[in-house]
């Protein structure tokens, strides 16, 4: 059941964040998303009922058991650290783009 919540959200929007609310690395990751622009869905998986179901189903499906765990466009990222080091890289605003959690930018 929760593998299915989770890959259900997974496929129903561009960017998620499975997160808890107390993880400094989770925090910094949803800063990031906030600070350029691009939607997502936090999931707070401490304050979520099925909270350690879904993790232990993430785990299972990503081999990934810390948060906050990243997907984009259906597609598993990592953790805090991957997620700046794509943003960093330069690699983190087209596969968002691509996603639609951010406006395309138009070249001018």
């Amino acid at each position: 059941m929760a593998m299915s919540k989770a890959k259900e959200m997974v496929a129903s929007n561009p960017v998620v964040v499975f997160s808890k609310t107390s993880c400094p690395y989770c925090v910094s990751v949803k800063k990031l998303f906030t600070d350029i622009g691009a939607t997502f869905k936090a999931v707070e998986l401490d304050s979520e009922a099925d909270g350690s179901e879904i993790q232990s189903a993430l785990k299972e499906w990503t081999g990934q058991k810390t948060v906050p765990n990243v997907f984009i466009g259906g597609n598993h990222i990592g953790g805090c650290d991957a997620t700046t080091a794509m943003h960093k890289g330069g690699k983190l605003m087209p596969l968002l783009a691509d996603a639609g959690a951010v406006a395309k930018s138009s070249s001018s």
